[in-house]
């Protein structure tokens, strides 16, 4: 039995580097690393993050995807999910629920079909959306864990305007990575071309008359240099809000298994899934600390073999359900004009 009457269920790792001290930490697009402040005992700490919270989703998310066999894993391949196919080649496999930033909103879903249907009017009907009338969470919930359940652990924003009401379901499973008191390790390298020798500036004409390409191109002998950090402490941390999983009113074995697919997913991470980036390959350094054990993955998988079985009985759906993808070229349903539905109130009144 999983423990489900927790409000969360907390977990922190201590983590170190698998090869040498450096690692290298996430980056973001004009920013580069992202250093902070963090205070420990009241006193400030350069800090850094390793992994954000929205990386760390897709992480865990992964763990539950095999991607050489673009499936779920096999203990999961009865739980649904959207498999998105190319309508124009039905037998290629092109995306999923479980795979895309968005999950059930990402526009290769939403701009599917499923058996000539708009995936928005299915998702939109099967949620019951609809304008003046209220979200029913406890509703919603019981039809996405029919669509896919995963939605519901790490979170969907349903913004599109054609679903009313644009409901939010938040992350169940909340994590990050952190390191404390850290340093740059800063070094450095040579991109070598055997080939070209001379590149000159871009673009300029050689003494014989030819347009060289240069660094811009690929070419040319580069130098570089490197930042990776060091750290006297590395701590992934998780939370699965349970109370938020409870609020969607499933029966008493859906919210377990909801629950132990997130422990699962954590305790799979840390056992495989630490090596974050090509120089970030992280290891535990010590034993799991939480607010209550978290058990080994086989615990885990037997638990969800066993519940398996009587959550997809209740279920509208098992296992794929494929939709086809128009190349994001669907046809929209025109707009009436103030002309067009005068005219057919008119014809329909007499």
């Amino acid at each position: 039995m999983i423990d489900t009457t927790a409000h969360r269920l907390r977990f922190r790792a201590t983590l170190r580097p698998a090869l040498g001290s450096r690692f290298q930490p996430t980056g973001f697009p004009d920013l580069g690393a992202a250093e902070f402040t963090g205070y420990h005992d009241g006193k400030p700490v350069r800090s850094l993050l390793v992994e954000s919270a929205q990386s760390m989703a897709n992480r865990l998310e992964n763990t539950a995807w095999d991607t050489a066999g673009q499936a779920p894993v096999t203990l999961l391949a009865d739980l649904p999910y959207v498999e998105v196919r190319q309508a124009d080649a039905p037998q290629r496999f092109l995306t999923s629920s479980r795979q895309e930033a968005h999950r059930l909103a990402s526009p290769f879903v939403r701009s599917s079909l499923l058996e000539g249907q708009p995936m928005t009017d299915v998702i939109g009907e099967r949620l019951g959306l609809a304008n003046d009338q209220p979200l029913d969470y406890p509703a919603m919930a019981r039809a996405l864990t029919s669509m896919d359940p995963f939605v519901l652990l790490h979170g969907c924003f349903f913004s599109q305007k054609d679903w009313p009401g644009q409901p939010r379901f938040a992350r169940a499973i909340s994590a990050a990575i952190e390191a404390y008191d850290v340093e740059q390790a800063i070094s450095g390298g040579r991109k070598s071309d055997h080939v070209r020798h001379n590149t000159g500036k871009n673009g300029e004409d050689s003494e014989d008359g030819l347009v060289l390409g240069g660094s811009s191109e690929g070419y040319g002998s580069i130098p570089f240099h490197r930042v990776e950090y060091t750290a006297r402490h590395i701590e992934a941390q998780f939370s699965v809000d349970v109370q938020l999983l409870r609020s969607y009113r499933l029966d008493a074995e859906a919210t377990e298994l909801l629950t132990a697919l997130a422990l699962w997913e954590i305790r799979t991470f840390l056992d495989t899934g630490l090596r974050l980036r090509t120089a970030c390959d992280l290891e535990l350094a010590d034993d799991v600390q939480g607010t209550t054990t978290l058990p080994d993955t086989e615990t885990l998988a037997a638990r969800i073999r066993e519940l398996m079985p009587t959550v997809t009985a209740a279920l509208e759906h098992t296992g794929p359900l494929t939709v086809l993808w128009q190349g994001g070229k669907t046809k929209a349903t025109p707009k009436k004009t103030r002309k067009t539905a005068r005219a057919e109130e008119k014809a329909t009144a007499q």
